[in-house]
This record gives C-alpha cells, structure tokens and sequence, in this order.
C-alpha cells in the first residue's frame, strides 16, 4: 500500500469573553473548556511518543488561559459556584439555576445521580414557585459542586486523591470539600499552557495559530469576497475593507505566539479556514509556511470533485491527498486540506460508537486509502476538526476512542503521522497553483457570517464603528486640540479587533443557536459600544437593539391527540391532522429580506413510532417558489437535519444529516413528501434525547443557498415531551 502520513490538526478555540470595560469575563467557556478539554488532549499523547500531532492554539484563546492560570481573573458563575451556600442571595440563586445544568446530560451529568436528581426536580417545579426557594441550602451546595465537578478533566478525575474522593462522594457536599475543588480548578488551570510548551519543545506536537481575535480575513480584507464566493447573497453597502486590520491580526498572533510558546509558528489555521488570495497574500508576508482550509476550497480551486464511493474514497483522492503550493507575487505558502468526511466522522458520528469500534473504523478507513490510492509518492491525508466541543458527546471526554486510535496508527508501519511541517517535508514534490478560490471549511462560502439580514447588520455597525475609530486617530494624527489620546485609542482600537472576530456572526441569520444567543449579542454590541466609549463618541442608539431576531407573536397549542397521518404531500382527510401541535405567527404586513412572508403555519405532533411535521405555504407563494430547499431540524441531544429540494413543485433530492455528517440509509427512517403542503415523518428512534424532556423543531425555506423564511422565525419552537404532549411516555 501507499504510504500515508497522516496530518492531525486539532483547532482549540473559544471566543474573547472578557469584557474591555469591566474585565469580568461574561460567559465561563473557557475555564470550563481549559479544565476538560484543554490540559487533557495534550496530556494524552505522553503515552503514544511516536504519534506526532499539530494543536492549534487561538491567541485569543491563550490570552485567556494565562489570565485564568494567573488566579487573578474575574468571573460571576466562577464566583458563585464556590461562594458559601448560606451567603447565596436570590439573584447568585438565579445564576446557578441558568448555568449549572448548560451541560451534556448523558455523558457529564449522569455520572452523579445526585446531579440528575436536582435537574430533574428544576423540570418538573411548579412554575410559580421562587427559585429561591425551589432547593435546601444542603441542595444548593451539591448544585454548586458537581456543576464544577462534572467539568474536570478524566485524568484528574481518575487520579487525583482528592477529585476521586468528591466523586465517590457523589452527595451531601460541605464547604470544605468546595474549597478543596476549587483549589483543583486553579491547580490544573496552572498546568494547561506549559503542557502545550512541554509537548512543544520535545517535537511530538507542533503549534500552529490564527488570526488573534479569531476574525474571517478574506471578508475584514474585503466583504465583498462573500458575494465572490456566492454571488447570490446581498452585498454589505458600504464594503467593509481594511486589510490592515487583517494584517495586524496575523502580526499579533504571530508576535504573542513567539512570546508564549518561544518560537514562532510556522503554520496557521485560518479562522474557519476562510482564505483568499489576499488573505494567503499577508500570511505568506509575514512568514507561515504552511495553512490549513478544506477540501471544498480545493475542489473549487482545482474545478474538480470529491465525491465518494461507497467505501468513502473520493473522486480525484490523488489530488485531495497532497498538499497544494500557492505561489504568488514572488512567494509561496503549503495549504493542507481537511478530509471533510473523516473529520466529521470524528467530530460527529464516532460519539455513537463503542471506543474501539470507532477507532478501528478510522484507522481501516485511512488504510483503505494508502491500498487503494496510488500516486507513486506518499499521501497526505489532513484530519483537521474542532479539539474540544465533540469530547462532551463521547462517554468520558473521548479519551478511551484517542487512546485506541492513536495506539493503532502508532503501531501501523504503512501510516505515519506527523506534525505539519513534518508533513510537508515528506510530502515530496508539491503541486503549486497561483491563485485560490475564496471559501472557508463551510460550504466553501462565507454565508455563515455574512450570508443573512443578520450577518449585514452586524456589519455594518462594525463598519461604522471602524469608520468612527479612523476619524478619532486621524485627528489625533493632526495634533486636533482635544483630540483622543493614544492610549484611548489603543483601547478602541481593541474592542475593534475583538468584535472582527467571527464568533458573533455565527450565532446571527438561522444556522446557529444556543442558549447564550442573547448574551453573544449583546457582548457583541458591548465592543462596539467601547470603540465609541473610548474615543468620546456618543454611541448609536441601535447599539442598545438587539441584532438577534426576537420572537414574533404567534399562536401556539401542543398536540392534543395521537396523529394518523399519511406522508403524501396533502391534507388527506379533515380528520389526519386533527389535534396536531400549531405554530401559527401572526405575519399580516410583514416581510422577510424585502418581500412577502411565504410560510404560513408549522403543525406537528406524534404518533407511537414517528414524529410528524406539516409546513403550510402562503397560496401565493406556491406559485412562485421554482427552486427551493426547504429544511426541517430536531434538536435534542444531537441534531437530525433534512433538507428537502423541490424544482418546480416536485421533490427533487433529500439529504439527511445527524450533527453535520450524512446519516447514510436512513431513508428507512424518514418520510418526505411535497404537494399542497410539506409534509416530514422522523423515526422516534433516530432522535437522541439523553434524559431532555423537549426537543427543539425549527424550519427555514431557503432560495440560492441563501434563507428566504423560516419559522418560528427567531430560529426554533421548544415542544415538550411526555404522556401530556402525546409524545414520548414519561415511564
């Protein structure tokens, strides 16, 4: 077989949570994250010295770690969840009911049947009564301790005294043993960053980077490359462009990654894996050998497929299997391209699997493709995927599956895996090329961020806000008197660089939600309203609305019966939707993106096997839809996605995905019919629920890869479950 080498890239990242004005830190995702995940995926690979990896590291992200590893950081729910349970008031009470329970339910908080028992008794209070009152004070310390406990790291958790004590434990928690956690909290923050240093220095991992405050580059150089890569979304008007500020987030990674780590990166991750020529351009300038996109950029830019066999080995594998030289303007920069389907099959479906069936999946895979694949030179295979997010649906943090995995590849003399630059050395003769399509590792395209109304407004209260900031320093450049002093706008220009970050648009337009959506909205808008703050403006009164889409007035009933329906496209009989769940807005006079609203009402309900769904059309809409998806999403412990494409009013293609990956034959499992009305059967069995008592149901109709309507329109409708709701028995 051919040789391969296999590049794994694990991408650590979370968003700047600190608040410029106040330094509190708004949301706790990086300790959590820094205690679970962090320290651990690194400390993992001691026990496999020749299986050589590539981290990389957001500064944004390592800005925080140090902070946090200092002690001296700033954060509410940190505060909380260790503060004497008799000093706790009924807001600091409010706080721990809205955090503790943000937490994977089947994998973290089942460990501790004392942590399910309290959630469960949040669901089923009465909904009058005070939170204050809802718990004991001996509850409210249990709350406070596993809420923290659930989140340390499996090796600790394994293996440090004191952790195995509280574990065992389990119950009946005193103040003492809170202070005892957290001082193992501040413990392994302290250790997470010289952990990195340690893999670092001994060759068995090599640190890569990103723009600093995480930014998507082709779009700060120039928005209007969305529209390059799509040409169907509406362009931003004014562009927003400065590519210096790109510049300088690349000279601020670079600059704080040599002073963290001692040497500086060689390689780097665009954020998103978002690149463009003059994005490659600026990184090439200021010295990376080598970045890293997907297989989707490739595709475009060689205008060749990928498509895979029924044993996963894609089209033209020898041209995905290298890497690619970009060579422009007298330099040249190495891209590595993910393998979009093995990335996501860790990232999303390996979760499913017992740890070693999992792991012997993969490795067969990437077997199958040094056999099958011959090129006459080794094969580059990148796996290139989020390091930290997937752990919480794998039983014990995923640390069992990378144990397997990397003892098989260690142990295989035909695959070999290296760190980056260790790759590209190896690789032999590279193709080269002079330009890139622009694209990022989703779709391709940069619709995520600047793809809906959402994303526009966004920004364009960036774009004022840059604009502001460039008016202040130009008159402080001309001696003005009164003009803003430098160190003011040092500071504005901070909070500008931080709200460039790609975090926030994210979380805009229907793709994405969470039960943070407001509090990254009004962060976001927080920056912004810095940058002004800090150069003596008065800040634009649309700073103080929210960007999200707020819920719109609607009707909405649970299902009152058992469902009997007929997947065919069409309201068979009075009697086949009869006590059906409604979600029915009232959309008299609105508009969506400029026109009419075209969906209408949403009916859902149950029957023993199956979960029904009916979409209702305007009538005059029906007419004037010609090409179109329509997409239907549940949401549970995972998430089931259908995407439905109808041309000229007939069922085209349907796609189904589970969490982002194709769920292959499942077909058996879900029905899809368009006529009159759209009308979706999903199996009970495929979706997850992992002790949830709801499921979250959204639809969206999209034209041109772009959404012209969705409902409800603030992004999903919560239906509860149990007997009441005839859906899932509670027994």
């Amino acid at each position: 077989m051919n040789r391969v080498n296999l590049v794994l890239i694990w991408h650590m990242h979370q968003p700047q949570y600190r608040d410029p004005a106040s330094g509190r830190y708004v949301l706790p995702w990086t300790r959590l994250h820094a205690l679970k995940d962090y320290w651990g995926m690194v400390r993992t690979l001691r026990e496999f010295p020749n299986f050589h990896a590539t981290f990389n590291v957001v500064p944004s992200l390592a800005a925080q770690l140090e902070e946090y590893a200092s002690g001296t950081f700033s954060e509410p729910w940190f505060d909380i969840a260790f503060r004497p349970a008799e000093e706790l008031d009924a807001d600091a009470k409010a706080v721990i009911l809205e955090r503790a329970f943000q937490i994977n339910r089947e994998n973290l908080m089942r460990r501790w049947p004392r942590f399910t028992e309290l959630f469960n008794r949040t669901q089923h209070a009465d909904k009058e009564m005070n939170a204050a009152d809802l718990f004991s004070q001996r509850d409210w310390r249990d709350v406070q301790l596993l809420s923290q406990l659930a989140w340390m790291d499996e090796f600790w958790l394994t293996s440090d005294p004191v952790l195995m004590r509280l574990s065992d434990k389990g119950a009946n928690f005193t103040e003492e043993d809170k202070l005892e956690l957290r001082g193992k909290q501040l413990e392994l923050l302290r250790e997470v960053l010289p952990e990195y240093r340690r893999a670092s220095e001994s060759g068995q991992i090599e640190l890569s980077t990103t723009p600093f405050y995480h930014p998507i580059l082709p779009l700060v150089c120039d928005s209007d490359m969305g529209r390059v890569s799509n040409g169907h979304i509406q362009p931003l008007v004014p562009a927003f462009r400065y590519p210096e500020d790109a510049a300088e987030q690349l000279r601020r990674a670079r600059n704080y990654h040599e002073k963290l780590f001692g040497h500086a990166p060689k390689g780097l991750w665009p954020s998103e894996g978002s690149v463009s020529d003059q994005a490659l351009d600026l990184a090439a300038e200021q010295g990376f050998r080598w970045f890293g996109t997907d297989e989707g950029v490739l595709g475009r830019t060689l205008g060749c497929g990928f498509g895979r066999d029924s044993n996963g080995i894609p089209e033209n594998a020898d041209r995905m299997y290298s890497p690619l030289c970009v060579k422009r303007n007298g330099q040249e920069i190495v891209g590595f391209f993910r393998d979009h389907m093995l990335s996501d099959l860790v990232g999303f479906v390996y979760s499913r699997m017992g740890a070693m069936a999992a792991a012997e999946d993969l490795h067969q895979r990437l077997r199958a493709i040094g056999d099958r694949v011959h090129t006459g030179r080794p094969l580059t295979v990148s796996i290139i995927l989020d390091g930290e997010n997937a752990w919480e649906y794998f039983p014990n943090s995923g640390r069992e599956f990378l144990k397997q995995f990397y003892r098989r590849i260690e142990s295989d003399h035909d695959i070999h895996a290296l760190t980056a630059s260790e790759a590209i050395d190896a690789a032999g003769e590279i193709p080269c090329v002079e330009n890139i399509v622009p694209g990022s590792w989703i779709n391709a395209n940069f619709d995520i961020w600047i793809g809906d109304r959402e994303d526009l407004v966004a920004w364009g209260m960036l774009r004022k806000a840059r604009e502001a900031y460039a008016k202040a320093k130009r008159l402080h450049n001309q001696g003005v008197d009164g003009a803003v002093s430098a160190e003011k706008l040092a500071a504005a220009y901070e909070a500008l660089l931080a709200a460039e970050g790609s975090d926030w648009c994210w979380w805009y337009g229907p793709e994405h939600s969470t039960y943070n959506d407001a509090e990254f909205d009004a962060f976001y808008r927080t920056l912004l309203t810095e940058v002004y703050l800090k150069i003596g403006a008065e800040a634009p009164g649309e700073l103080a609305e929210p960007i999200k889409r707020l819920p719109e007035d609607a009707l909405v009933s649970a299902p009152q019966s058992y469902l009997s329906v007929r997947v065919d496209g069409r309201e068979s009989s009075y009697f086949e939707w009869l006590g059906a769940g409604l979600y029915a807005a009232d959309r008299r006079g609105g508009s969506m993106h400029g026109r009419a609203y075209l969906m209408h009402e949403l009916h859902y309900g149950f029957d023993e096997e199956w979960l029904y769904v009916r979409v209702d059309l305007f009538e005059e809409a029906k007419s004037e839809l010609r090409d179109c998806v329509f997409r239907v999403a549940v949401r549970a412990a995972q998430e089931v996605k259908i995407q439905a494409h109808i041309c000229d009013g007939i069922l085209t293609d349907l796609q189904i995905e589970s969490n982002d990956a194709c769920l292959l034959g499942a077909q058996q499992y879900v029905q899809v019919a368009y006529g009159q009305i759209l009308e979706v059967a999903i199996a009970r069995s495929v979706i997850e629920l992992a002790g949830r008592n709801s499921i979250l149901l959204a639809t969206s109709l999209w034209e041109s890869g772009l959404p012209v309507d969705m409902l409800p329109s603030e992004g999903s409708l919560e239906i509860k479950l149990g007997e009441e709701s005839f859906a899932w028995p509670t027994s």
